[in-house]
């Protein structure tokens, strides 16, 4: 399997989350400006179907093509009708941040995760947990279907592929499995290789689990971020993913990335490929030969390796696997006649299965 770059579309502002669109070929897009884009990757255009008051960090596609959901640094949660074109629903969620918000592959739940962490303690001090850190919303009724908690802050979740599990984890590695019918947590347990204790210029905590996955089988769950470092400041630690097999009662690590294929940078994002035969895990460099990675799902081993020279912070295949998705941002640079650039981008790629 192998993957080559078919486009490169510029946006506004930069990409923090993506969805694709349950029968239609448009995207959905959420940008660091807090808009919200319908996105045709045929023409290039786009239009914004809302807008947040700080960053639209997720955005999804419910029921099935008719509703798109977005949720933003603003706590805010908003439901927009895409076959009307109409906002049907804006509600406060969170008092802090929604750092990350995933919809169930049957397209009925919308899952979005918060919390707060102190800076400067010498022992890991979250900030109380004032609210249930993750929330699972029915997308049929719009409404609140489950609170879970977590160790805050709780930067990343997702759903089986069955729609039946949700994963959630943490800056601090905890990882957390609940069943979504009965609501009960059957699996927890925590890996280290995420999070640093800086001690040059600033000491604080940094890292965690930025992206899960579930496999295709549901069985094993696929864990991204950065490895540890002694400079929070300088965000250089290695690139790192894991992936741990949860269907026995102690869930096992059973691959993770090959030091000598990493360099240095954060891993923000990962996605399986339908066909469940690899998946990928992209990011941003500091230091090494790419920022995007395409992965055995069976071995682990590199496939390919990317620099795209783009920060990414989404990515996902199209249904049918044929495409891979990225979306992030360039440098932004200097405004040039008192406008700044374009410097939002959506990556397509073609994807050889041969």
């Amino acid at each position: 399997m192998k993957i080559e770059l078919a486009k490169e579309i510029k946006i506004p502002s930069a990409a923090l989350g993506l969805s694709t669109i349950q029968k239609s070929n448009d995207l959905l897009v959420s940008c660091f400006d807090g808009s919200v884009l319908k996105l045709n990757p045929v023409t290039e255009s786009w239009g914004s179907i809302a807008k947040h008051s700080s960053y639209a960090s997720g955005v999804g596609s419910c029921l099935h093509g008719k509703l798109a959901v977005s949720a933003g640094y603003d706590g805010i949660i908003q439901w927009h009708d895409l076959q009307i074109g109409k906002t049907i629903s804006v509600e406060k969620i969170h008092d802090f941040w929604s750092w990350q918000m995933k919809v169930s592959p049957n397209t009925e739940w919308v899952a979005s995760v918060t919390g707060q962490y102190k800076c400067g303690g010498y022992k890991y001090e979250p900030a109380p947990e004032k609210e249930p850190s993750i929330k699972v919303f029915d997308a049929k009724t719009q409404k609140l279907a489950h609170s879970f908690p977590h160790l805050p802050p709780v930067l990343s979740v997702g759903f089986s592929p069955d729609s039946r599990h949700l994963a959630a984890a943490n800056m601090m590695g905890d990882i957390k499995i609940w069943n979504i019918e009965s609501g009960k947590c059957i699996r927890e347990w925590n890996t280290p290789d995420f999070t640093s204790w800086g001690i040059i210029k600033s000491h604080h905590y940094i890292g965690g689990i930025f992206d899960l996955s579930f496999s295709p089988d549901s069985n094993r769950l696929i864990t991204c971020g950065m490895g540890p470092m002694r400079d929070p400041m300088a965000g250089n630690g290695k690139q790192t993913w894991q992936e741990f097999d949860w269907s026995n009662d102690k869930p096992v690590k059973t691959h993770e990335i090959e030091d000598s294929e990493r360099g240095r940078g954060l891993m923000e994002t990962l996605c399986f490929h339908p066909a469940g035969k690899a998946f990928c895990t992209a990011g941003r460099m500091a230091q090494g030969n790419w920022n995007t990675a395409l992965c055995s799902s069976e071995t682990g081993n590199l496939i390919q390796g990317i620099d795209n020279k783009t920060r990414i912070t989404r990515s996902s295949f199209s249904p049918d696997g044929k495409q891979l998705i990225l979306a992030g941002a360039k440098s932004q640079g200097s405004p040039k006649k008192g406008k700044w650039s374009e410097f939002g981008r959506v990556l397509i790629y073609d994807v050889n299965d041969a």
